[in-house]
């Protein structure tokens, strides 16, 4: 089933999302029902096991909403049983140079184009599918996202963005700011300058380019592709405050 996410993608229209950090698989089934384009599984900084993955990524099957999931580290057995949960996309946090990209790009592909190993079952629905046939379809599924989130990196784009494979760039402003000494000053000057010059530069090479964080016309400006512009529980919390602030008018 196409996702919206994918659909968006070949309709060259700007994709939204959610990230989720939450274990109960109620929050991704409420958000592909609710129309999101993509769900964020966050299983670098929130408690996930791969089993809530696992689970997260059954939810949004039927919704029309993509899974992407982020790993914890650039490390090809750590990456493996991620893979074969069958998300649209995996994203890999802090690739700073165009030697981590190719090992990142490797990691998701079988041989000859890469080191993946074998292991099938929900990716080919557990034998629905022709072996031979998913195998040719994983030359290009799922998409390799890496992030550009440390001052190294913006220092190696040129050569990042030559390797093949990759998918799409996501940028991470706050822990790039952290590289600079400038944590989270999302306002200063120099930070936005560099990622005006690294949007550009993913445009100009025909890149997807994404982002979890910010000022959605900023971002929009720049030629975003996908957006994950609120988590679950920051939806939760925003719901919250405007409940609590409606109500207190009747106090």
């Amino acid at each position: 089933m196409e996702t919206r996410f994918e659909k968006n993608i070949a309709d060259k229209k700007i994709s939204l999302g959610t990230i989720i950090t939450l274990s109960d698989l109620c929050v991704s089934e409420l958000a592909g029902d609710c129309g999101m384009d993509f769900c964020w599984i966050d299983a670098e900084h929130a408690p996930h096991t791969i089993e809530t993955v696992h689970r997260h990524l059954i939810a949004l099957r039927g919704t029309g909403c993509a899974g992407l999931v982020r790993v914890r580290a650039n490390d090809p057995m750590l990456i493996k049983p991620y893979l074969d949960l069958a998300p649209t996309g995996v994203i890999i946090p802090m690739v700073n140079t165009a030697e981590e990209a190719e090992k990142a790009v490797a990691a998701c592909r079988y041989p000859t184009t890469g080191i993946r190993g074998c292991g099938v079952r929900r990716a080919v629905r557990y034998g629905a599918e022709d072996f031979f046939d998913y195998v040719k379809r994983s030359e290009t599924e799922p998409m390799v996202i890496i992030q550009i989130e440390h001052i190294d990196a913006v220092r190696n784009l040129d050569e990042i963005l030559e390797v093949p494979g990759v998918g799409s760039i996501c940028i991470g402003p706050c822990d790039l700011s952290g590289s600079m000494n400038i944590l989270n000053q999302m306002q200063d000057e120099k930070l936005n300058g560099i990622l005006d010059e690294v949007c550009a530069k993913v445009k100009a090479k025909g890149k997807l380019l994404g982002t979890a964080a910010g000022d959605f016309p900023r971002w929009k400006a720049r030629g975003v592709d996908w957006f994950a512009g609120i988590s679950d529980w920051g939806a939760m919390a925003a719901g919250l405050k405007n409940f609590r602030k409606e109500c207190e008018k009747s106090l």
